[in-house]
């Protein structure tokens, strides 16, 4: 696993609501590609918010690994395993087109590991929204 971070999301109730607060903030450039999800472009990484009722993983916040391919998905699920980590969602074919699983490490924190092929990672890591 390289050591960084591609992506942090936070679950929200109300997406609209929590959209609004950001771009309040100075946030701009947000793309929604659905009801359940926001993104925004966040230096070398991606900010989400996500409705409770579109996450998967932990409530509050969850961590996203992008990798280069989905072979990796399932090579980084099996050394979280192997590492102590718990499977919190197998790897699969994702309805955004990508492939994804997640893994909880001991103290329970999520992490989303993800293969998507419409976001561009860079060799130095940082993750570009198209």
């Amino acid at each position: 696993m390289e050591q960084r971070i591609s992506l942090v999301t936070l679950g929200v109730n109300d997406l609209a609501r929590a959209r609004a607060f950001y771009e309040a903030l100075g946030w701009r450039g947000a793309q929604q590609p659905d009801d359940e999800i926001v993104f925004f472009q966040a230096g070398g990484m991606v900010f989400g918010l996500w409705t409770a009722l579109g996450g998967h993983g932990a409530p509050g916040i969850e961590l996203a690994h992008n990798v280069r391919s989905q072979d990796e998905v399932d090579t980084l699920l099996l050394a979280a395993q192997h590492a102590g980590g718990t499977i919190q969602r197998p790897a699969a074919r994702a309805d955004w087109g990508g492939y994804t699983g997640a893994f909880a490490d001991p103290d329970g924190y999520v992490w989303e590991v993800a293969h998507n092929p419409a976001w561009t990672l860079t060799a130095d890591g940082s993750v570009r929204l198209p």
